[in-house]
């Protein structure tokens, strides 16, 4: 692929996304969630998506967006409390919601992008969070093993990145972006900020353009 290649309007970058695809997406309750992917998504309309993040953003905000839409049939997340919509479509039915302790949900994702199939951890050992999970015991002590997540797509927004695909994160808006970028087939990343190879300090990137398969400029800066 060359570089050029990489730059692509919104809607040509989530072109390939069909219906049943698994998205990652980036962010902590919409802080680093690349809303111009969202929104893209949004217009095109595909359905039964799972969806997996760290929470449902807010009502109008980041996957909140897509939730309204009802375009997300499996939420895979740590925090929904944001977002009353979660509830209300739980308990009609039309949305599956599988919680996941946040440290795990961090953990699932980065084993999936280093290719590990799962480890093991005390947390939720003893909850409802271990239905349906094997517990193993080492040293007397009880562990639940937790599987590798990975996805079809990434969207993850990008401070600044330059054509290649090198991405620095500002704050905390590099909330679960960093590991998701690892761990999807396919990596949109919405920027900020655009620039040529060689204007961002190597030692100031935080996600390697190898992993980055699209960018999208226009990203707006994160506000409250």
């Amino acid at each position: 692929m060359s570089i050029k290649s990489k730059l692509k309007t919104a809607d040509e970058a989530v072109s390939q996304i069909k219906d049943g695809a698994t998205i990652m997406i980036g962010g902590f309750m919409a802080c680093g969630t690349p809303e111009i992917l969202v929104d893209a998504l949004v217009r095109k309309g595909v359905k039964n998506l799972t969806i997996i993040c760290n929470d449902a953003g807010t009502p109008g905000r980041g996957t909140g967006k897509l939730l309204s839409n009802g375009q997300i049939k499996t939420l895979i997340a740590s925090h929904v409390g944001l977002n009353p919509e979660v509830a209300t479509r739980m308990n009609d039915g039309s949305l599956e919601c599988i919680l996941v302790p946040q440290g795990s949900l961090a953990e699932k994702i980065r084993c999936g992008g280093a290719g590990i199939p799962g480890f093991l951890t005390p947390t939720g050992v003893g909850t409802i969070i271990a239905d349906g999970k094997q517990v193993i015991t080492i040293e007397n002590k009880d562990y639940l093993l937790e599987k590798a997540l990975h996805a079809d797509f990434a969207f993850i927004r990008a401070s600044k990145i330059d054509t290649f695909g090198n991405i620095v994160f500002y704050g905390t808006t590099k909330n679960f972006n960093p590991m998701m970028a690892t761990a999807a087939d396919y990596v949109i990343a919405g920027a900020c900020e655009v620039v040529e190879p060689g204007k961002i300090d190597p030692s100031a990137v935080h996600v390697s353009g190898i992993f980055v398969n699209a960018i999208v400029e226009g990203e707006k800066p994160w506000q409250m």
